[in-house]
């Protein structure tokens, strides 16, 4: 299992090298047990693995999906090499450790003992690593969009990194880009141009000031906005004509994502209004929607009795979850891996966990499929 772990994260399946090296060990890994898996690859290194292992049939299906790819190691200096996979102290570290390859390990060990075992089951296991999660759900929607020789569920497990706690309800996401054009003039003569950065100013006051219209949630709490990137101008001597800023917003459950573009456009008509220079516009970049997994199913009551607990949580980040709900089953969050360590230097999971994970995985699905 450890030994599974280190090569997942010396896969280095970051945004420019892809998921396919990483679908490579998971196909070899269960191959070693028998269990045929299908590597979807596209782009030279984008990929999926799927896999299934056939029952009876006489229960309905147990699906985990997981991601394969990580994002970058960032900036800031490592003690231990991003992509190492070094084990030190009870622990494995690495892009990817928590988030979530320790939960792909677990699981792919889980699935090989029971089939080694020989265990007779009644509904099938399938498991799913994606590519794209961090960045634009690629992968799960392609797997969504083939979906139609996939037998019926009677559940979804992602082993997103949670420390073991259920969850099941989670914040969307709205990634939107605003852009506000001008004119280019020489920078001595800044009057005859039109500034894009200062008419960005004037988004930016307005935000500055701006709630969304969403009533909390009780799980959830308020939908959050957080703008975070910021790009323009080409040279010190040249009055810019486009500036952009990223925008980063929380949704919350059955908040029209749509109401919010709505409003930066009514925003733009007031500023136009103001002055008839400026000139702005939004586009969306990227949209998830929120997570809510009735904590009163059956599905989730037995998910809970397996592991001993009756307590269920809510999380502010997001996952693929909200595609695999579209294949009308309930879904829960529950991996190994502190979710605090996810995307920053030196990340790491312990090894005791991993293999905690892994008599979890199998517990539930023997709880379900047999």
């Amino acid at each position: 299992m450890k030994e599974l772990l280190k090569k997942l994260v010396q896969a280095e399946s970051t945004p420019d090298k892809g998921e396919l090296a990483a679908a490579e060990v998971i196909s070899a890994e269960l191959g070693r047990s028998g269990i045929d898996s299908r590597i979807d690859s596209w782009d030279r290194t984008r990929a999926n693995i799927i896999a299934q292992v056939k029952s009876a049939g006489h229960k309905a299906a147990l699906l985990f999906a997981c991601h394969l790819d990580v994002v970058g190691p960032g900036e800031a200096a490592w003690e231990k090499p991003a992509f190492g996979g070094v084990e030190s102290d009870g622990k494995i570290y690495g892009r990817g450790s928590a988030d979530m390859k320790g939960g792909i390990a677990a699981i792919v060990t889980a699935v090989r003992r029971i089939v080694d075992s020989g265990t007779k089951l009644q509904g099938d296991i399938i498991l799913c690593a994606a590519a794209g999660e961090e960045t634009d759900s690629c992968g799960a929607k392609r797997f969504i969009s083939e979906s139609g020789w996939l037998p019926e569920f009677v559940g979804v497990v992602i082993p997103e990194p949670t420390d073991f706690e259920i969850v099941t309800a989670h914040r969307g996401m709205l990634w939107l880009e605003v852009t506000t054009r001008g004119k280019a003039a020489h920078s001595s003569t800044p009057h005859l141009g039109v500034n894009a950065i200062t008419s960005m100013r004037s988004v930016l006051d307005e935000l500055e000031n701006y709630e969304i219209p969403a009533e909390p949630h009780k799980l959830l709490g308020r939908c959050s906005m957080s703008i975070n990137t910021i790009t323009g101008g080409e040279a010190l001597n040249v009055v810019p004509d486009k500036c952009s800023i990223g925008v980063d917003i929380r949704t919350l459950p059955e908040q029209n994502h749509q109401d919010v573009i709505t409003d930066l456009e009514k925003i733009f008509a007031k500023l136009r209004a103001e002055n008839p220079q400026f000139d702005a516009e939004v586009s969306m970049l990227r949209e998830v929607q929120a997570l809510e997994t009735d904590c009163g199913c059956d599905f989730v009551k037995d998910f809970c009795s397996c592991l001993g607990t009756s307590e269920t949580k809510a999380v502010g980040f997001t996952t693929d979850g909200p595609y695999f709900a579209s294949l009308g089953a309930p879904v829960v969050i529950f991996g190994p891996g502190k979710p605090e360590l996810c995307h920053k230097p030196d990340e790491y999971i312990e090894s005791s966990d991993v293999e905690k994970a892994v008599e979890y995985y199998k517990d539930i699905i023997l709880k379900f499929l047999s």
